[in-house]
């Protein structure tokens, strides 16, 4: 099964938070499963930690490119019928980058692995 990570998920499985949950941290260690980090992620935790918002134990794409390797996960590159797809969602949520998570997940069809239950009812698949 292919899936995606919320930003939180990705820094949380890193860090082995146990905000994580159970069936979040067992899809994502299944080795059968391909999980999937988005460049919308990517671009969030420059800015948050451009901001001092975020604080990352080294440059935002070393930790980013390490962490991808050490954990055999993929990248997810933003493509425009991602962005296009955003206009078809409807205003559940305002933050630019869970709207294009939702849009990923919905094109991709990918469960889209996050703590937030609004990003459901745009019809995605939510592991949680």
């Amino acid at each position: 099964m292919k899936v995606l990570l919320d930003t939180h998920a990705f820094l949380w499985w890193i860090e082995d938070n146990p905000q994580l949950s159970s069936p979040a941290r067992e899809i994502i260690r299944d080795g059968a499963n391909q999980v999937y980090l988005s460049a919308a992620s990517g671009w969030e935790m420059v800015i948050k930690a451009r901001l001092n918002k975020l604080k990352l134990p080294a440059e935002p794409a070393r930790f980013i490119a390490e962490q991808l390797t050490h954990n055999a996960f993929h990248s997810l590159p933003i493509r425009l019928s991602h962005a296009l797809h955003v206009f078809h969602l409807p205003l559940l949520h305002r933050d630019p980058f869970d709207r294009i998570l939702a849009a990923q997940s919905l094109l991709e069809k990918m469960p889209l692995v996050t703590a937030d239950p609004q990003l459901a009812a745009y019809g995605i698949e939510v592991v949680w």
